[in-house]
């Protein structure tokens, strides 16, 4: 049975300008360049307008040119962007989310934060008498750990994970930065092959992204056919 995405989505690839004093701003600022890509969506006034925009993005920086891939559930705005911010194309991800089937071998790839929460102090009991606690102190995770931390996500998501390869990713903050050092600094890619087990989750979970940290270039899950 295939997948019927309940959610369209959009992916725009935009290869950046290093020229452009723009880019060469947002490329040291994560933060700056979470606010430039919501120029994206402009006109929602809500409490949660990234996630109402359904923006997602990842900077991939390995090749030649620096590249940007941003998910958003419509297609985006790109008049927002500064000019001579980079060449940008758009395509429709609902015919890829469509055909997603159980079975399915993919090659995947995400740059995710991955944490977890020690025990927290209880606090009091719920009226049907089960104790209640606080929750614990966040901690990012590494190595061995973050791989299993995946594994669980992925599996959570629709998305039996073969093979998998990490590799730290930089969160870029200006030098002078004020802001203190947060768990959304803790990025790591991960890059591998994998076999659909639900394929109805797996395109809801494309769409609404997976993990924290989303407003800085985490949790965009990109599929391809293996």
């Amino acid at each position: 049975m295939t997948a019927t995405a309940t959610r369209t989505a959009t992916l725009t690839r935009i290869r950046l300008n290093p020229a452009s004093r723009a880019v060469r701003r947002d490329l040291s600022d994560r933060i700056q360049l979470h606010k430039t890509l919501m120029r994206l969506a402009p006109g929602l006034c809500g409490p949660h307008p990234r996630r109402d925009a359904g923006l997602l993005f990842r900077l991939d920086t390995d090749a030649r040119q620096p590249t940007l891939l941003v998910q958003t559930t419509n297609p985006p705005d790109l008049t927002g962007l500064p000019a001579h911010y980079g060449t940008a194309e758009t395509r429709d991800l609902t015919p890829v989310l469509d055909a997603l089937c159980p079975g399915l071998r993919v090659r995947y790839r995400i740059t995710a934060s991955p944490v977890t929460h020690a025990p927290g102090q209880p606090y009091g009991r719920s009226p049907d008498g089960k104790v209640l606690r606080e929750r614990g102190t966040p901690t990012a995770l590494h190595g061995p750990h973050a791989l299993a931390w995946w594994q669980r996500r992925a599996a959570g998501a629709g998305l039996a994970v073969e093979e998998a390869t990490l590799t730290p990713r930089v969160f870029e903050r200006p030098p002078l930065s004020k802001r203190p050092p947060g768990l959304h600094h803790s990025l790591i890619q991960f890059d591998g092959l994998a076999r659909v087990t639900d394929a109805h989750l797996l395109a809801v979970s494309v769409c609404r992204g997976i993990g924290r940290a989303q407003s800085y270039g985490a949790g965009l899950l990109s599929l391809a056919p293996a």
